[in-house]
């Protein structure tokens, strides 16, 4: 290249990366449309209300007799028309939570320690019933066949976890036809899982029939804590969990088509997954229950199950309970609410090789403290791991670059007879002890860690809003600067001098482009996973430069002697 086109060059290029930062900072945030007012609105009085509420006031479950047969709601006009209902304020240290006393429904669950935003004080808004998104949990007590919405009283509209507490237990007491029913929400400091327990006193003369149903809905709006990378949408619908099955997806859009058929099974969960965070129902483990999704009255996708019937005899009590988690997809808090929830970290068909490298990863963390660094200490031990296979396939490049003029005065010698320069290539990849595909095979198998590590980066929340250094500060994000994608893209370019060129001029054009194209690509890739290319592209780069070192001063290579 000479002068004068490097002068013209080099400004271009300086306002091309001006530009793409500018335009990151007028649409590359992400827009918060999460208002507390569209959700939320407190009154004059201090109770708490919703601009819009769950109409849909009945829970349904199939029948005996036919998957799409609803139970009746049961529900006046009059209430379901209500503009706006008093809700019971709930806050502990991890949750901020709004209940319906219509049905207890939770139509509303902020995360405390998640914010919406790194730059923002808004909390992250998991559940809420709004005109942009409905998304609740909502459950039931399914009396003598129906499945009536109860209108519970509270003991208080407001709850609020003290220092000096431990759990918040919220009581709401109704009579339903002699009937004495309490609904009761346990709450407890650092835990995203609510406990929540039905208990009957039947004061009739005549036995009845209680079971508990939860329910999980959610419209189809778009997942907004997913990242705007190219091909990096996570996976966005209903899951659920058998001992047969332990983890099945069901997209909203077979839940739509009725697609999905009901399942009973001893124990198992029910969830609703996006990136980062997850709901779900998990009944007690030593029960009969029964999974099934359809549609409510609004259109939304319902993924639920319905508890077996208890039988209450006169004067006699029963209790029907279930959990239900709210909040970020962290591995050790969902294994204690149920077998296999912690499956919804969705690692892929490599689950089984993204699953240690997280705990790897997470123990480097318990040391180092900062998950920039643990994943910079990951990619190294994992390099360190796969350099036999590295070491193999630099070595092969190595000798085709040091052979390559050989190989080029073959080609020439014999270009017309294409036949002929076959046989003669073969001869002296005999010869010199050459496998053509001895540089691509070893990273073949290696292909798969890279993926699993890939997938295992994206999928971790921990690295939601973790800082790194200097102006990485949140890793689930794109780097601001782009400074970590043109560094990639270097290091890539650096490492395609120490290859053989391709012998095919328009192959070898293609090679060269290929370090901008990743780039592009790159750009808005988050920056946990950009350290980590950034960093194995490094390592790479050190590793081939030894070997071609080593094999060009090797006097023996081009003499047809076998080299080790």
């Amino acid at each position: 290249m000479d002068v004068k086109r490097l002068i013209l060059v080099i400004p271009l290029a300086l306002l091309a990366y001006l530009l793409v930062v500018q335009w990151n900072q007028d649409y590359g945030q992400p827009i918060d449309n999460s208002s507390s007012s569209d959700v939320v609105q407190r009154s004059d009085n201090g109770t708490t209300s919703a601009d819009t509420q769950d109409d849909d006031g009945g829970l349904t479950v199939p029948s005996s007799t036919s998957q799409s047969a609803d139970i009746e709601e049961g529900m006046s006009a009059d209430e379901s028309t209500t503009d706006s209902r008093d809700f019971i304020a709930v806050t502990t240290d991890v949750l901020d939570v709004r209940i319906d006393p219509h049905g207890g429904d939770i139509l509303y669950a902020a995360l405390p320690q998640h914010k919406l935003r790194l730059d923002s004080d808004r909390n992250y808004v998991l559940l809420s019933d709004n005109e942009t998104r409905s998304y609740v949990a909502r459950s039931g007590l399914q009396l003598n066949d129906e499945a009536n919405r109860i209108v519970f009283t509270p003991e208080s509209n407001e709850y609020l976890l003290s220092d000096d507490d431990d759990q918040v237990v919220v009581n709401l007491q109704a009579d339903v036809d002699g009937i004495d029913i309490t609904k009761r929400l346990t709450f407890e400091r650092g835990n995203y899982a609510v406990d929540v327990d039905y208990y009957v006193a039947n004061n009739t003369e005549s036995s009845v029939s209680a079971r508990f149903i939860g329910q999980l809905a959610r419209d189809n709006s778009e997942d907004p804590s997913s990242g705007v990378a190219l091909g990096m949408n996570s996976y966005l619908g209903a899951a659920f969990s058998t001992p047969e099955t332990r983890y099945e997806k069901v997209d909203f859009s077979d839940i739509q088509e009725n697609k999905f058929s009901n399942q009973e099974a001893e124990g198992g969960w029910v969830a609703i997954i996006q990136h980062y965070f997850v709901s779900a129902w998990a009944p007690p483990q030593d029960q009969q229950n029964l999974y099934y999704a359809t549609t409510d009255s609004r259109g939304r996708n319902v993924a639920a199950f319905a508890g077996p019937t208890l039988q209450v005899a006169s004067e006699n009590e029963a209790n029907l309970s279930a959990t239900l988690y709210m909040g970020p997809k962290i591995q050790d808090y969902m294994e204690q609410v149920a077998p296999n929830l912690k499956l919804t970290v969705d690692y892929g068909w490599l689950w089984f090789i993204a699953n240690p490298l997280f705990v790897v990863l997470d123990t480097i963390h318990d040391i180092v403290g900062n998950w920039g660094w643990s994943i910079v200490l990951l990619t190294v031990l994992v390099k360190l791991v796969l350099f036999p296979l590295s070491a193999k396939a630099y070595k092969s490049m190595a000798r085709m670059r040091k052979l390559g003029p050989e190989m080029q005065r073959l080609k020439e010698m014999y270009g017309d007879d294409r036949q002929k320069m076959s046989q003669e290539m073969m001869k002296f990849y005999q010869k010199e002890k050459i496998n053509p595909l001895g540089g691509c095979l070893p990273i073949l198998i290696q292909m798969p860690v890279f993926i699993a590590l890939y997938w295992m980066l994206l999928e971790s929340v921990e690295l939601r809003h973790a800082p790194f250094m200097f102006w990485i500060q949140d890793l689930s994000v794109k780097d601001p600067f782009f400074i970590l994608p043109i560094l990639m893209g270097a290091s890539m370019f650096v490492q395609q001098m120490l290859n053989p060129t391709p012998p095919d001029p328009t192959q070898a054009k293609i090679m060269k482009m290929l370090p901008i194209i990743f780039t592009f690509f790159f750009l808005w890739f988050p920056a946990g996973l950009v350290i980590y290319w950034v960093v194995n592209n490094i390592i790479s780069v050190a590793q081939q430069y030894y070997i071609t070192r080593k094999v060009e001063n090797d006097p023996s290579i081009g003499k047809g002697k076998k080299t080790r």
